[in-house]
């Protein structure tokens, strides 16, 4: 099945389109300004007013907009998880799928190749718009129409064509088979064709999004946050329970400790892990594996790193378990794999990094390269930045000296990643927040152009491969499948383009007091669909 993904201009993440997501704080100013001239009063009052209103912090701030088939920032992807709706959504938190604007599950053809699904009566937008199946199949067309650059076009690009059979029914024509199907049209948030219809249209959509879920976006900010209100149009099955959700942004873990301690928020996402043992007595913590893992990347295309027994090497010099104890309190998991060892979908890899200094050093010695001496790279993420040090210290210990490089996101991937200079990143990636399929996993980093071609510059035969395998294992099914996915996940371990050093533990901290439903995820961000405020 290569040709009929590869071959698709939109089957990979295109740098182009992922750079316009990520750092675009300007955005986020003219966000604000969009949702203005919306003229919406749904922001309501305080508490004092009668308002149910949930207060939660998250540990990012916002970047880029809110186009869902853009939109990958995590301040983003949390918020339209509450605005927008697909035809089946995975749950935020248990990670099940559940019939959103589909009425029924899509039903397939006898040869997999067509399916059909039909829509919820009464689904409208919150501007009072009904939604209709022209409004699905154009949400599908244009994330895959090349000019667009989508970054969900990666996700879907098994689809052929999609099509409006009546008002109500919407069919979809695949290029081969794909086990999937059902569950992987989630990464599909529908909007309105008459507001996203072109591209001056979709700029302004993209910073006041109109969708069909539980919520409504009435304010975004860069430096402020999000503010959402309940949805009196919809009519889903997840109706919303809060009048107003205010989400704060902070990266500090001191400021977002204390908006949980002062009653400034009901809940918090990333727990500073030095406070997670002692925030249990007054506070409810969830503690969950995450996928979401710091991972070293390499400059695959220049010396010496186009060897992949450097790559190898410099894995095997870290103490693992010493990073983990240190950085983050014991709150993560040696990778053994590139999926984390909760997965559905985990199988060890043939090739596992322990801590093996001397493998190192002999690896290097094979590779002709004595007294390697490089600019490592890391993201600004609080466990990068406490990991970054030991992990120079472990290459110290193998005489390879690495100096540091610290910046924000928005830098590493628009300035220094990009860069002749560049040769190894440390950073933290969770697409899970789309997914938690292997599949899904597994093509974000090792397929199409965004992050294999133009980040790691990775475009050997063992990049063929591995893509070659993902495409065999799309057009498989149960045992077959999973064994195809093994020798994927082998080859990446192998090859360590880019490769976890370990998954992290995702805490999350609210007060019992004041939700009723609340849980925290094992990704970024936090939900409240379901979730009330109590008193």
């Amino acid at each position: 099945m290569r040709d009929t993904f590869a071959d698709t201009p939109t089957a990979g993440f295109d740098r182009r389109s992922f750079l316009r997501i990520v750092g675009a704080l300007g955005a986020a100013t003219a966000i604000t300004a969009g949702l203005s001239a919306c003229g919406s009063d749904a922001d309501g009052g305080g508490a004092a007013g009668g308002t149910r209103e949930i207060e939660a912090t998250l540990a990012f701030t916002l970047s880029g907009g809110f186009d869902p088939m853009n939109a990958s920032s995590a301040v983003a992807t949390a918020v339209n998880q509450h605005i927008f709706e697909a035809l089946i959504d995975l749950d935020p938190v248990t990670r099940e799928p559940y019939l959103a604007l589909a009425a029924a599950q899509p039903k397939a053809s006898a040869d997999g190749l067509t399916w059909t699904v039909a829509l919820r009566e009464g689904a409208v937008f919150s501007d009072g718009s009904p939604v209709t199946a022209e409004d699905v199949a154009w949400s599908f067309t244009r994330a895959l129409d090349p000019a667009n650059k989508a970054l969900m076009a990666g996700f879907i690009s098994f689809i052929d064509r999609v099509k409006a059979k009546d008002a109500k029914t919407v069919e979809f024509e695949l290029k081969a088979p794909f086990s999937l199907f059902a569950q992987r049209i989630a990464v599909i948030k529908i909007v309105p064709k008459a507001k996203t219809g072109d591209a001056a249209a979709a700029k302004a959509f993209d910073t006041a999004p109109i969708g069909s879920g539980p919520f409504t976006l009435t304010s975004a900010d860069a430096t402020s946050g999000v503010v959402m209100a309940a949805n009196p149009a919809y009519k889903g099955s997840r109706p919303a329970k809060a009048d107003k959700i205010t989400l704060h942004t902070s990266p500090d873990n001191t400021a977002r400790l204390n908006d949980l301690r002062s009653g400034q928020a009901q809940a918090i996402e990333a727990v500073p892990y030095l406070d997670a043992g002692t925030l249990g007595d007054e506070f409810k913590v969830d503690e969950k594996q995450a996928f979401n893992q710091l991972f070293l990347m390499f400059n695959c295309s220049a010396a010496p790193f186009d060897d992949k027994r450097v790559r190898q090497a410099l894995h095997y010099a870290i103490d693992t378990d010493k990073v983990i104890a240190t950085a983050l309190q014991g709150y993560g998991v040696a990778a053994t794999s590139y999926l984390d060892e909760s997965n559905p979908g985990y199988q060890k890899a043939a090739t596992s990094y322990g801590h093996d200094p001397e493998k190192a050093k002999a690896l290097l010695a094979e590779a002709g390269v004595p007294n390697l001496s490089f600019e490592l790279v890391t993201t600004d993420t609080g466990f990068v930045k406490d990991s970054a040090p030991v992990i120079i210290d472990a290459w110290k210990q193998i005489g390879v000296t690495a100096t540091l490089n610290t910046n924000p996101s928005s830098a590493v991937y628009g300035t220094l990643v990009p860069s002749d200079d560049f040769r190894v990143l440390a950073a933290s990636g969770d697409p899970s927040v789309f997914g938690p399929d292997a599949d899904l996993l597994l093509r974000w980093f090792y397929y199409g152009e965004t992050w294999p071609v133009a980040r790691a510059r990775w475009t050997d035969a063992g990049a063929k491969k591995c893509a070659d395998l993902l495409d065999e294992a799309a057009e498989s099914t149960d045992q077959k499948q999973k064994d195809t996915w093994k020798k994927a996940l082998d080859v990446i371990a192998e090859e360590v383009p880019l490769y976890p050093v370990f998954h992290t533990k995702v805490i999350t901290a609210s007060d019992p007091d004041g939700l009723t439903g609340f849980q925290g995820a094992s990704t970024t961000g936090l939900y409240f669909l379901d979730v009330a405020r109590k008193g």
